[in-house]
């Protein structure tokens, strides 16, 4: 079996322990990964604050950093085929998804090169004759990056770029379901020649690693990505370094389908917002509103087409639909679709796993018309669950779509531009893809409200939320200091 090792202080090392780690496809372990504990995670993190406070890394100007994310990124793109090989192989994404998408991670980074020396101050026309004044952003410091296991590549680069473009240093904790990528990567900050200590990667279990790591009197900023349930723990063990947070945690975004809307299109998009990555996106468009008018012939139409998706190997590259990660997930997914059922909703396609070796699961279909109480209505199932709900006008639809605990992203589909611009303005999500679904950009901001999280990785928002501003004040007279005991 493949052996990874972490990265800490700019050195390969094995765990404090080791474990195996399952291909999806097969069920079968495939790699023998580390595991740290208390004791490597008190490594990582001295290392990042050694690095972040002295040596050659706070010395280097902003422009050097970002030459050494130019590097980074050309390193992405030479070896993409191999990391994507080794994410398809580790958590069962398809490899034609993981092929296309890691190579377009090291426009990423490029991104967030081109960042780093944009960083800009102001001049403040303060109220004051005597004082010049002035403010620069400032690294925050030590970032804790939790990663999750669904696209590490590209969820590690919206984190790890920003804050690289921003002066931080980094202790990355990659998910214990699938890190293999993740940990591969460490290759490529080495061969950069980013300083020792800059980033360090490690793996590990929650509450062993991840939690020691979030409670760590050293780390600055915290940014998660994953469920709110482990999000709460997160907020908790920050409790003790007061670290700022920035939390993305999923949705159940709705997908608004009007009657005047191109059908052949909306069902394209619908099935690559639920059935992509066999739903495994914090995106996943899992909440299907249709006009009453459409509903039938658009679901007759949806579930002949989910009822071709071919189902095969992440490595073949015909496949369209792989595993679930992992068996927990599976078995959660058949628990809810299970108790929906139950509740009144009535199942139109799928609903069942596959008789195969792997984590596999059919593309399913549920009607939730009945029952606005279904689990797979109001719960993140991550999953290729898509629940479907009909609405009569504007207001019905608005009513239905905000009717949910998160507000990470929504799609919606008509041919009204009016429409689409009054909806889009109160629809409560932090994204909204008109006429399209699952376009992401470097340039664009990423995140969501309520139980979606936030702060926002994509664009200059996010470098913006490795910084801290300082205000610098300037006494430009010569005269001798002023009463003592009046602020100035």
């Amino acid at each position: 079996m493949q052996l990874f090792q972490h990265y800490i202080d700019g050195e390969f090392s094995n765990g404090a322990t080791q474990f195996e780690s399952l291909d999806p496809a097969t069920g079968k372990a495939w790699a023998i990964i580390p595991e740290a504990r208390e004791e490597e995670v008190n490594r990582a993190v001295t290392a990042a604050h050694r690095a972040f406070n002295q040596g050659q890394w706070p010395k280097l100007t902003a422009t050097q950093r970002g030459k050494l994310l130019y590097k980074l990124a050309d390193w992405i793109e030479e070896n993409a085929p191999y990391l994507a090989e080794l994410e398809t192989r580790d958590t069962g994404k398809i490899i034609r998804e993981t092929a296309s998408q890691i190579a377009y991670v090291a426009d990423y980074y490029r991104y967030y090169a081109g960042c780093a020396d944009k960083l800009e101050g102001a001049v403040l026309p303060i109220d004051k004759t005597d004082m010049q004044v002035w403010t620069k952003p400032q690294a925050v410091g030590v970032v804790a990056a939790i990663i999750p296991w669904n696209s590490q590549l590209f969820l590690s680069a919206v984190k790890i770029g920003p804050a690289l473009a921003a002066g931080c240093t980094l202790v990355i904790k990659a998910s214990e379901d699938g890190p293999a990528p993740l940990l591969e990567l460490a290759k490529g900050f080495h061969a950069a020649g980013f300083p020792s200590g800059v980033v360090n990667i490690i793996t590990g279990f929650g509450k062993t690693c991840g939690s020691v790591l979030t409670s760590h009197p050293d780390i600055d900023h915290i940014a998660f990505t994953g469920g709110p349930i482990t999000a709460q723990q997160v907020i908790k063990n920050s409790a003790n370094n007061l670290a700022s947070l920035s939390l993305e945690l999923g949705g159940k975004s709705p997908f608004i389908i009007f009657a005047d809307a191109d059908l052949d299109s909306a069902i394209n998009a619908q099935i690559a917002a639920i059935f992509a990555a066999s739903g495994q996106s914090c995106v996943a468009g899992s909440r299907l509103l249709l006009q009453s008018s459409i509903k039938e012939e658009f679901i007759n139409r949806l579930k002949q087409k989910a009822e071709t998706i071919k189902i095969g190997s992440p490595l073949d590259k015909s496949t369209e639909m792989g595993p679930l990660c992992t068996l927990r997930q599976r078995q959660y997914i058949e628990q809810m679709v299970s108790a929906s059922i139950n509740a009144g909703a009535r199942l139109i396609s799928g609903g069942f796993s596959l008789d195969k070796e792997g984590f596999y699961y059919a593309p399913s279909i549920i009607d939730c018309d009945n029952t606005e109480q279904a689990p797979c209505l109001t719960h993140e199932l991550f999953g290729p669950v898509l629940s479907v709900q009909s609405f009569t006008d504007e207001a019905d639809a608005l009513g239905k779509a905000n009717n949910s605990r998160y507000g990470l992203a929504c799609g919606l589909f008509t041919q009204n531009l009016a429409r689409a611009h009054r909806i889009s303005a109160q629809i409560r999500s932090g994204i909204v893809w008109l006429n399209t679904y699952r376009a992401v950009s470097p340039i664009a901001p990423f995140g969501g409200f309520a139980l979606s999280g936030h702060g926002r990785e994509g664009g200059m928002a996010a470098v913006m939320d490795y910084t801290r501003s300082k205000t610098v004040w300037l006494n430009t007279s010569d005269a001798p200091f002023p009463d003592p005991f009046i602020m100035r």
